[in-house]
This record gives C-alpha cells, sequence and structure tokens, in this order.
C-alpha cells in the first residue's frame, strides 16, 4: 500500500465516523429539545425523532416542530357570579 492508499482509508474512516454522529445527533435532537423545554410528552418525541429519521427523513422535521410546540394548559372555569 502506497501513502495515498492509507490516507484515502484515513478520510473514509473519518467521513463515516461523522455520518454515524451526525445521524445519531439528528436523532436524539427532538428529544433534548422537548426534554430541556419541559414538553409533557417528551419521551413521545423522543420517539417520533428517531423513528421518522430511520424511516425516512420526511416527517423528522415535524417531531423537531412538536419538540417545541406546548401544550396549552387547561383553563379552569371561574365560576359564575
Amino acid at each position: 500500500m502506497s501513502g495515498l492508499d492509507i490516507f484515502a482509508w484515513i478520510v473514509l474512516i473519518i467521513v463515516l465516523a461523522v455520518a454515524v454522529l451526525v445521524f445519531w445527533l439528528m436523532g436524539s435532537l427532538p428529544g433534548h429539545v422537548a426534554r430541556s423545554r419541559g414538553h409533557p410528552w417528551a419521551d413521545a418525541v423522543q420517539v417520533a425523532g428517531w423513528i421518522t429519521l430511520i424511516f425516512g427523513f420526511a416527517l423528522w422535521p415535524v417531531a423537531l416542530i412538536w419538540a417545541y410546540v406546548d401544550v396549552p394548559a387547561r383553563r379552569v372555569a371561574e365560576p359564575r357570579p
């Protein structure tokens, strides 16, 4: 093997490691955002982030948006005078 072949293998290994790291970060991002914002369904957002990323990227942004959307609190009906 020449020095150029060894360099090519090193670059390939680094590119694969970065691709795995980016995939992991994208999969865990919606769950992390939901937990840090105190979302009531943070576990569901985390699962949705991983499932939509693994089975087709098309709905992953929906999971990320869901992580930022909070469920409004229920209004307590005030007694009428």
